[in-house]
């Protein structure tokens, strides 16, 4: 009976040992993985950038940044637009091509954003800061933007008088004065002339080619203009042209033509000679 006693002892101590093994072994196993999942990720935040912050471009020409904005928050936020620009500039916002000032942006979404700068036509070269704002209820992002203006190019053409017209007579050359005026800020350089006549008309400038004019000055070119003989009397309107890679002008100049005196007195004399003649037929046949 003693030996049947403690028997069922040795069973039972080795019963409660087992559990509490099989315990401590699962919470070293699973210890690992509960600090992995417990363990916080990184933390986005909203933020306002562009591609190229500093844009070239001269005077009459766009300048257009590519910018975007990233929403961070754990909710859609709208975002309204806001830009700071020098007197007589102009400033616009595209999402898609379509023109904007305010957007809803989902949580942690990118939004790609065209921002459109136009100087003012008298604006002059130099550095230009532009600070654009996308604003909400979370706070302000802002973004500082550049724009430098190297100049404009502009050129006038016309004639030292202003006056657009004249009178020449068929056969004849016709001298016109033209002037060419560099009215941007930037030096124009090869200059090139040409004109659009009426048919079989010819014309040659003196000088032919303005190899360089710098801003704000002018020169006077001579574009001789030839009248083809028997040219019927009336207006003609010939087309001048100055051009290079960067600018062009052009100018229209009425010319009317009439016919030299020989002519007139030419075309008198046969009607006179035609008139006798007539008149001596009637003489002579009408008697019989």
């Amino acid at each position: 009976m003693l030996a049947q006693h403690r028997q069922p002892r040795r069973i039972e101590g080795r019963g409660l040992f087992v559990p509490l093994f099989v315990l401590f072994s699962l919470s070293i196993t699973l210890l690992p993985f509960q600090s992995v999942i417990a363990r916080p990720g990184p933390v986005k935040t909203s933020s306002f950038s562009a591609r190229f912050m500093n844009l070239e471009a001269t005077a009459k020409e766009t300048f257009r940044y590519n910018a975007s904005l990233f929403n961070g928050q754990n909710r859609s936020v709208v975002y309204e637009l806001q830009t700071i620009v020098p007197p007589g500039w102009s400033s616009s916002f595209r999402i898609d091509g379509m023109q904007v000032t305010s957007f809803k942006l989902d949580s942690n979404k990118l939004q790609d954003i065209s921002i459109e700068l136009t100087p003012s036509p008298a604006v002059k070269p130099g550095k230009y800061a532009i600070p654009v704002k996308a604003v909400s209820d979370q706070g302000t992002l802002e973004l500082n933007l550049e724009a430098v203006v190297k100049g404009s190019y502009s050129l006038e053409l016309t004639t030292p008088s202003g006056l657009l017209s004249d009178e020449v007579t068929e056969g004849k050359r016709k001298p016109i004065y033209l002037s060419l005026k560099n009215q941007g800020t930037l030096p124009l350089d090869n200059l090139d002339l040409s004109a659009q006549t009426p048919s079989k008309w010819n014309v040659t400038f003196e000088p032919s080619k303005i190899d360089h004019l710098e801003p704000g000055s002018a020169v006077t070119v001579t574009a001789s203009l030839n009248v083809p003989d028997k040219t019927i009397a009336g207006d003609y309107l010939t087309t001048f042209t100055a051009n290079n890679a960067n600018t062009t002008s052009s100018v229209s100049y009425r010319l009317t033509v009439t016919t030299s005196w020989l002519t007139g007195w030419l075309g008198v004399l046969i009607i006179l000679i035609a008139i006798g003649i007539v008149y001596i037929l009637i003489r002579k046949y009408g008697r019989r």
